[in-house]
């Protein structure tokens, strides 16, 4: 599987039983500064204490559908987090058991669950209410994991979430005063974290705090915060600075929640919620595949189309339509149903390319709601180390050249994880001439190893059937020749989706998608081969196939011959 991921990945194993100190030791490692136990003193332990509201004035609305799936699985007491499974006892709380690992523990302590629990009925609900009052004799004090500012946040957002039914007028008033703590925690620790994700969701929470449960109190001060989250997190075209979908998605549908409970309330909603909601929604649209699901780029998944499609449905007007976002980095294809996503923009800066990925020039490519060429994928349910596993290049649909990296991993010293920076001039050009079209896009992530270029050109015939593609590695005119004239190893990835059966032929490969489409790859370099590879975007650990194509660059190559230059081509079968 090492090979599968690029140089070097070989210890990241698949999901194995792991020793405490071995789980302990990853998680340092793959969370950095947020994975560290909250502390806090005498002093900020008083502040804690204080009058709990009696009721919500207002109920924060849940607008996201909830995963009925999970739901029911939580009712037969299945708890699964990724690979991970626990199963208990009628009704047992799962802290009250041992947990597979710190990763499992910090998605159960976020609640993201709760919603999917409450939509089964009112069995579901009682039971939720029955955790959170399991939870709070447990951790409702202070525990040092469970109460981190990220999951805190998330916790408080789910909670207020299903407040019509976990915050009735027959609850333990425990259940109130637990969250106003937790509340209070956060707004005390919220400046001072450098987190984006923490300081997104917190400054979502300080707005519904105001409007659920203050009585509008610094309602300005927190919708002031939120205001400034936008500017710093959400680019000019509406994407996201982690360019990440389903980050994307999460914000949007936080954005949506507050707009209806300020407009609820009676409360004006702000111009910056009419400034980005829509923009948001029409990159939203950008992303979303005919599925309905969202293409897993950076530290995105798929996501569940009911979720995509309850944003996009909560716009009021149908989403702008685009085939190239500048400030995002990314551009479309699209003919009928065919459709390629190609990612050509560097790294976010810091703080905010903690998650990001190398994958410059890698591409997502569908036809209908089959999907065929794609990434590794991400899912923030997998086991961290998988989650840094899929961030090399190795993991995307592009070219690996001598084993490296297209983007540089620089430790944050802030967060201490690896953050992606680059690669350096990268661009894409766009060419339409009258139903065809072309991208020929290039980086220089390789340039100052190797001394090459990569360039990538696509090509799209009119009615989506042929899509014809060139990597190319290239010396810079500018550059002087290399006095080292051994030539240097590559590999070209086309990672394909779990839902695609590959065949080998003669002459070319068979890729036969489960909605009965059928495409055929086809090259004329030597060496192309299948091999297994893995697959995260939909919350487990999947292990598909993939294309690869490799050999031996030339340093001192124009990219005009091979072996630096490789044609391929894939090519939609007639129906028969």
């Amino acid at each position: 599987m090492g090979r599968a991921l690029g140089g070097g990945d070989s210890e990241f194993g698949a999901d194995r039983t792991r020793s405490s100190a071995d789980d302990a030791a990853l998680w340092r490692r793959f969370r950095g500064v947020a994975g560290e136990d909250a502390r806090i003193g005498a002093r900020q332990r008083l502040k804690l204490t204080g009058t709990a509201p009696g009721k919500f004035s207002v109920n924060l609305p849940d607008i996201v559908p909830p995963d009925t799936w999970r739901g029911e699985a939580l009712m037969r007491d299945v708890w699964r987090m990724g690979m991970e499974r626990l199963t208990l006892e009628r009704a047992q709380a799962p802290w009250s058991a041992p947990l597979p690992s710190r990763h499992f523990a910090d998605r159960l302590h976020r609640f993201d669950w709760l919603p999917d629990l409450v939509s089964q009925g009112p069995a579901g609900a009682s039971r939720a209410a029955a955790f959170i009052d399991s939870w709070i004799d447990a951790f409702g004090t202070f525990n040092g994991f469970a109460w981190r500012a990220e999951p805190t946040a998330n916790r408080i957002w789910n909670w207020m979430r299903c407040a019509s039914d976990v915050f009735t007028a027959d609850a333990r008033p425990e259940r109130m005063d637990c969250l106003v703590r937790q509340l209070r925690l956060l707004a005390d620790t919220l400046d001072q974290t450098t987190d984006p994700k923490t300081r997104w969701i917190g400054s979502c929470v300080m707005v519904a705090r105001s409007v659920c449960l203050d009585g509008a109190h610094k309602l300005d001060e927190a919708l002031g915060r939120l205001d400034g989250e936008c500017t710093a997190q959400i680019l000019p075209d509406g994407g996201h600075v982690s360019r990440s979908p389903s980050r994307l998605l999460s914000a949007l549908l936080n954005l949506l929640a507050l707009r209806e409970v300020l407009q609820e309330a009676g409360h004006v909603v702000p111009d910056y919620f009419v400034k980005w909601i829509p923009r948001m929604g029409a990159m939203l649209a950008f992303f979303q595949t005919d599925d309905g699901a969202l293409n897993p780029f950076n530290d995105g998944d798929e996501g569940r189309p009911e979720a995509v499609n309850a944003a996009l449905a909560r716009l009021g007007a149908p989403p702008r339509h685009f085939t190239f976002a500048p400030k995002s980095g990314f551009q479309k294809l699209q003919k009928g149903p065919v459709r390629l996503v190609l990612d050509c923009g560097e790294a976010p800066p810091p703080p905010f390319g903690d998650f990001a990925h190398a994958g410059a020039l890698g591409f997502e490519l569908s036809d209908g709601p089959a999907r065929l060429v794609t990434s590794c994928g991400y899912s923030a349910e997998v086991n961290v180390d998988w989650q840094a596993a899929v961030r090399r290049t190795g993991a995307h649909s592009t070219l690996v050249l001598a084993g490296r990296d297209s983007a540089s991993f620089v430790t944050n010293e802030e967060s201490r994880l690896l953050a992606a920076m680059g690669p350096e001039g990268i661009s894409a050009k766009r060419l339409e001439e009258s139903d065809e079209t072309w991208l020929d896009a290039q980086h220089g992530g390789y340039k100052a190893a190797c001394g090459l270029l990569h360039r990538r050109r696509l090509f799209m015939s009119g009615d989506g059937s042929r899509l014809t593609g060139e990597d190319s590695l290239v010396r810079p005119i500018s550059q002087s020749r290399s006095d080292d004239s051994k030539f240097i190893n590559f590999e070209i990835r086309f990672h394909l989706h779990p839902t695609v059966t590959a065949m080998m032929s003669r002459d070319a490969i068979r890729l036969i998608c489960d909605n009965g489409s059928v495409w055929r790859f086809k090259t004329s370099h030597e060496g192309t081969r299948l091999e297994r590879t893995v697959y995260l975007a939909r919350g487990i650990v999947e292990q598909p196939e993939q294309i690869v194509m490799s050999g031996y660059a030339d340093p001192n190559s124009d990219g005009n011959e091979p072996p630096n230059c490789i044609r391929w081509a894939f090519l939609k079968e007639s129906a028969a």
